[in-house]
């Protein structure tokens, strides 16, 4: 079973007819697609096109699970090394700190218990379509998480390069990293500081 809605290489991306896209999108989706739904993947996949049509290399993800939250990130950049997790929030022109706590959450998943993510630089991204540039300052911890990212729908290709010329290098097998395993790392108690830092009460019971 695959864990992503819709993958390719950036180049058949960006050369793909957004209503085939919408189609495998929609084919693999399990529950009723309800028009807001398609409205807003169709719009991600039009600003997508637009701010990453000058790269000529990179691996796009839609809809990723993320199994241990049982949720799925929007869009899944693999680029020059890095891992780019974006969150859109369509027609939104604040970037509200929930927003950004659920890029960050997604994140902070990948690093602690998606295997091909423990040893990578990985940036979450929330994009708020309309709202105003942002100045972000790039700061990573040492794990390798990026604080979060705030972009709009014109900046944000010009973000990405950015970030990929100043921190990205090496070489990530896309397809191996979207097919990875989910495991504990044996830190596990590190992971539960890193991601329950900050976090409600509420959130930390849970009981996943």
């Amino acid at each position: 079973m695959s864990r992503s809605y819709y993958s390719d290489d950036i180049t058949n991306f960006l050369k793909e007819e957004a209503d085939l896209i919408l189609s495998k999108l929609t084919r693999n989706h399990a529950f009723a697609l309800e028009e807001q739904q398609r409205d807003a993947w169709l719009k991600e996949i039009e600003i997508s096109k637009k701010e990453l049509r000058n790269f000529a290399s990179g691996y796009v993800i839609f809809e990723y699970s993320i199994p241990r939250m049982g949720k799925r990130a929007d869009v899944i950049l693999v680029l020059n090394g890095l891992v780019f997790v974006m969150e859109f929030k369509i027609n939104e022109k604040q970037y509200n700190n929930y927003d950004i706590d659920q890029c960050y959450d997604y994140v902070l998943d990948l690093k602690y218990f998606h295997e091909q993510s423990y040893n990578i630089k990985i940036v979450p991204i929330l994009i708020a379509t309309d709202a105003v540039d942002f100045r972000n300052t790039f700061y990573q911890d040492g794990d390798g998480v990026f604080k979060p990212i705030r972009c709009n729908k014109n900046n944000l290709g010009k973000t990405v390069l950015i970030l990929s010329q100043q921190f990205g290098g090496n070489y990530l097998d896309p397809i191996k990293w979207e097919n990875s395993i989910y495991k504990p790392t044996p830190t596990i108690i590190e992971a539960a500081q890193a991601l329950y830092q900050g976090h409600s009460v509420k959130e930390i019971s849970r009981s996943d």
